[in-house]
Parts: structure tokens; C-alpha cells; sequence
């Protein structure tokens, strides 16, 4: 593809530049720039939101730099794990250009991300997109430069975000259905504080160590989004499905800030371009991939259970507090931070139904 866009003529090289709006690079900057990205995610195409919104990247940025930024993206951590990739690209993005990481790997490097792992922050995902597509949420990420030399992208909706619980004990239908359940999470203390709230007891253990907890009973269960839970075949150890969406899960795209400012700014504005075009793929992928996965769960588990809003609240009532009391007491994130945040979501939520309603329903 780089070799076929460099000896383009003239005119079919100014045509495309007309249509990305900006300057195209000239044959001689060919491959000047390298930009290697981290994921933990599949390099497949249709099970994941994460490797095909990279692709969309990869391919947008070397057609509208003419092959100027060599793009390569690996997946299933080729080049080590989130913290450590996101070391290399703290360092200046010698050998890693950029990574995508989780909450828990992302608040190693930047703490005042930990205030995403709110239980029940979102109602849906057109709330969950506009937030962390809005210039409020960019702002409040403009600390990753100061505080880990790492340019924001964009956020990424793990697995389609929303989770689900599945265990081996009972279907989960109310919040005391939870009580005495054995449940693993990440090793994240937001979601031990969560989980302990409603009443369950909380294990953390690594992913690695999921299939193998709840084959022995070290574990009667877990949450994930359903992507997670039919492609790793959660099926096979645990009986019931809960889709609750308790917790959101994201990840977060990063780039060297160091790289980033060593790049023209012509090639600057195609990378945050891209990004964000490529981040509205992946949102649309992952929204399609978790309701099909919710909808292939119902197939393959005992039974399945979709928590009403009701429900959801009491839940939210439990946990909330105590998830509060642990960001600020233990954690040590300020009140204002942790409010501020949490106002903005739901001011986002608010707007979009007046918006709707006034648009489509007057």
C-alpha cells in the first residue's frame, strides 16, 4: 500500500490531500516516523472493539501521511504487559510508540483515572460516549502529560464496557442474591471496596488465574462484559448469568508525549484525527459485539438474567458510598475531583434526553 500511494501522480496525490484537508507529506518523508502500539486485545477482527479500531488507525494515518508514519500495531501483549508497555512509552517511545491499557494499569500512571471505576456511572452507552468523548473529559486527561509524559487518544469501551456477573451458585436477581458469593475481581481495591459493599466476599486474582478459581471453588464467580465471558468460554465453569453493568469497564489509548512533539504539526493533527475517527469505529463495534454476546450468554449458560433499574438502584445505594469512602479516605483522590466527575456524568446523561426529547419528540 506504501509502495503503490508513493508513486502516485501528482494530481491523484493532491486529490487525496483535498479530501483529508491537510497537506500531503512529499515521496521523500516516506517512512520517516515509526509508531508501534501495544494491546492486550486479539489481533482479530470480529471478536473485539479494540485491534479493528487500531487497524482503521494504522491504515487512516499511512494513507494521510503517504506512508510517512509506519504504523504497526501488536495485540495479545507481544511487547509485554499494559504496565510495562506503558513504562516504555512513559520513557519516550523509544521502542513503543503508544499502548492502550485498562483502569487499574492506567491509574498506576495516572491516579485520578482510578475515579472512572465509579459503580453505576453510566446509564447506557450514548452517556458513557459523549463523556469520554467531550472536551470536559479531555481536560481532566491533560494530567497524563505532566504526570506520565503520555498524550490522552481517546477511550476505548472494554468489551462494550457494561458488566455481567456469572457464578455457580444461583442466578442473581436482587442484591442479596450476592450475599456470601465468592466473587473475583480484578486486583483493583475499587472493586473489592464495591463488591464487599453488596455483601459479597471479593478475591482479587489475576485473569490468568479466572478459569482455574472457579474450576476449583476458590472463586464462585466473576464479572466481565459479556464478550469476555462467551469468548473465554465462562460457560464451561460457572452456571448462571446476571447482566448488571455495575462497573464500566474502558480502556485507555496513549501515545509518547516526547514522540508525539517530535512529529510535524501537520502530522499531529492526522494523528489525533485519526484517533478520534477510529475510537467512533470501535464504539459502534463494541456496542454491536456486547448485545450479541449478551444474547449468545442466554444460549449458552443455565439461565440469564437482565437486572432491571430498580434494582440496579439499590445496588448503586450500597456500593456508591462505600466505593466513595475509599477513593478519598484510602485512596487519597480529593472530594472535589471525585464530585466533579461524577456531576459531569450525570449532567452529560440529563442533557442528551432533553436533547432528544427536543429534537425528536416536540
Amino acid at each position: 500500500m506504501k509502495t503503490r500511494n508513493m508513486i502516485m501522480t501528482a494530481g491523484i496525490a493532491l486529490a487525496s490531500s483535498a479530501m483529508v484537508g491537510l497537506a500531503t507529506p512529499s515521496v521523500a518523508e516516506a517512512q520517516e516516523y515509526e509508531m508501534a502500539i501495544a494491546t492486550l486485545a486479539p489481533e482479530n477482527l470480529t471478536n473485539n472493539e479494540i485491534y479493528p479500531g487500531l487497524v482503521h488507525f494504522r491504515d487512516l494515518v499511512e494513507s494521510r501521511t503517504e506512508g510517512a508514519i509506519d504504523v504497526q500495531v501488536f495485540g495479545n501483549s507481544q511487547l509485554g504487559s499494559e504496565v510495562e508497555t506503558g513504562q516504555q512509552v512513559q520513557a519516550g517511545g523509544r521502542s513503543i510508540q503508544s499502548t492502550v491499557m485498562s483502569s487499574g494499569a492506567m491509574s498506576s500512571f495516572y491516579g485520578k483515572y482510578q475515579v472512572v471505576t465509579a459503580p453505576f456511572l453510566f446509564e447506557n452507552w450514548r452517556q458513557a460516549w459523549t463523556f469520554f468523548d467531550s472536551a470536559w473529559f479531555a481536560d481532566f486527561m491533560e494530567g497524563t502529560v505532566q504526570k506520565a509524559n503520555m498524550r490522552y487518544l481517546g477511550t476505548f469501551d472494554d468489551g462494550g464496557g457494561f458488566v455481567a456477573f456469572t457464578n455457580n451458585k444461583r442466578l442473581i436477581k436482587t442484591v442479596e442474591d450476592l450475599k456470601g458469593l465468592n466473587i473475583r475481581v480484578e486486583e483493583n481495591p475499587a472493586h473489592v471496596a464495591i463488591m464487599n459493599a453488596m455483601g459479597a466476599s471479593a478475591t482479587p486474582l489475576p485473569w490468568g488465574e479466572v478459569q482455574t478459581a472457579l474450576e476449583t471453588g476458590l472463586a464462585d464467580g466473576q464479572f466481565n462484559a459479556p464478550v469476555v465471558n462467551t469468548a473465554y468460554n465462562l460457560d464451561d465453569v460457572t452456571d448462571y448469568t446476571t447482566l448488571t453493568g455495575h462497573v464500566y469497564n474502558t480502556q485507555t489509548w496513549v501515545v509518547s508525549e516526547r514522540w508525539y512533539q517530535s512529529l510535524p504539526e501537520e502530522y499531529q493533527k492526522i494523528v489525533t484525527h485519526s484517533a478520534r475517527e477510529a475510537i467512533q469505529l470501535a464504539h459502534g463495534a463494541a456496542g454491536m459485539l456486547a448485545s450479541a454476546s449478551w444474547q449468545q450468554s442466554c444460549e449458552i449458560f443455565k439461565k440469564c438474567y437482565r437486572m432491571p433499574a430498580d434494582e440496579r438502584q439499590k445496588m448503586k445505594e450500597m456500593a456508591r458510598p462505600a466505593w466513595k469512602d475509599w477513593i478519598i479516605n484510602d485512596f487519597g483522590l480529593k472530594r472535589e475531583v471525585v464530585e466533579g466527575l461524577l456531576q459531569k456524568v450525570e449532567e452529560v446523561g440529563k442533557n442528551l434526553k432533553a436533547q432528544d426529547y427536543q429534537t425528536y419528540g416536540q
